[in-house]
């Protein structure tokens, strides 16, 4: 019986590791991430499949060097470290891991909204400072967001989701999409993006990330957006012009922005790191253990399944 290599660039929680095992021979990496073509050669060699992260640069020089390769198993809802087209023309099917990482992520915005709104990351500094010596009424004074306007930028899963508690804080919801939905669940209202920006308090990326989506928040949009208000981004890092975002908060345009994922990550731009109306965390979108685990089972199962000559559960590229 044909056992296939399985090449995992990361040790992994949960269960999967042990379910390829089962049936295949696997290689797990153990050490600093592997970030460049020439790594990810050496590293994949002739395994048949291969579960990747977002780090790992699945190009069509990868594909050339690995020319084993079925499946490329990606633990991440997004796929933009994969050539799809490569991945297309040399008959490799590619995956990813939708819906198991929307709850965690949709919460870790609303985490955002929260903090900065409410200037909480500056208030925990100014405790630990030593500087609070008892309650003030205009102390740290933030912004309230009922009866405001959320605006949804990509209007998927993720988008839905956070949709969906924004009613839970008493907030109207608008969304922007590549098309109007004719019953959108959550009941919402589509702007074009510019109107979207425009009138929205509160503004959450949670579109894909696509060539025409680089900087989709660019200055010109940026100061579109309402004095005061707060931008928030739990998407991609690449949509956001971090240049333009550090000038436009330089100016107090802006009331803040909430970020989870950076233009040039890890790098943070500079004129960032030090405002404290900006929260900054590592991309811990989908940092639950039992989301990290059910992501990586199942790319584990997109694996198995191509592997065993069957349509994997969740497809993003199928070979021609």
């Amino acid at each position: 019986m044909d056992h296939p290599r399985v090449a995992v660039t990361s040790k992994l929680p949960g269960r999967a590791i042990a379910w390829l095992e089962e049936s295949h021979d696997v290689r797990v990496h153990m050490g600093e991430p592997i970030t460049t073509e020439d790594e990810l050669i050496a590293f994949i060699g002739s395994a048949g499949a291969a579960l990747t992260l977002l780090q790992n640069p699945v190009t069509d020089r990868v594909f050339a060097g690995c020319p084993q390769l079925k499946v490329v198993g990606n633990c991440v809802v997004g796929f933009d470290n994969i050539d799809l087209e490569a991945a297309r023309r040399r008959g490799v099917w590619v995956t990813n891991t939708p819906d198991v990482l929307t709850e965690a992520t949709a919460d870790l915005t609303w985490a955002l909204i929260l903090a900065v709104t409410r200037r909480l990351g500056e208030s925990e500094r100014f405790l630990r400072s030593g500087a609070f010596h008892g309650w003030a009424l205009d102390m740290l004074l933030g912004s309230a967001i009922q009866g405001r306007q959320l605006g949804v930028v990509g209007y998927g899963r993720i988008g839905r989701a956070v949709a969906r508690r924004a009613q839970g804080f008493g907030m109207s919801v608008a969304y922007s999409d590549v098309e109007e939905f004719t019953d959108p669940e959550p009941a919402a209202v589509w702007m074009p993006l510019e109107k979207l920006v425009s009138t929205s308090q509160v503004l959450s990326l949670h579109t894909p990330m696509s060539d025409e989506n680089r900087h989709l928040m660019n200055e010109e949009l940026l100061r579109r957006m309402p004095y005061g208000s707060f931008l928030i981004n739990t998407a991609r890092g690449l949509l956001v012009d971090e240049a333009a975002l550090a000038r436009v908060l330089a100016e107090g345009h802006l009331g803040g922005a909430g970020l989870d994922v950076f233009e040039h990550e890890p790098e943070i731009h500079p004129g960032l790191l030090n405002r404290d109306d900006v929260v900054l965390l590592p991309h811990i979108g989908s940092a639950t253990v039992e989301t990290r685990a059910a992501m990586a089972e199942l790319a584990a199962k997109n694996i198995l399944a191509v592997l065993a000559g069957d349509d994997p559960p969740t497809p993003v590229v199928r070979p021609r």
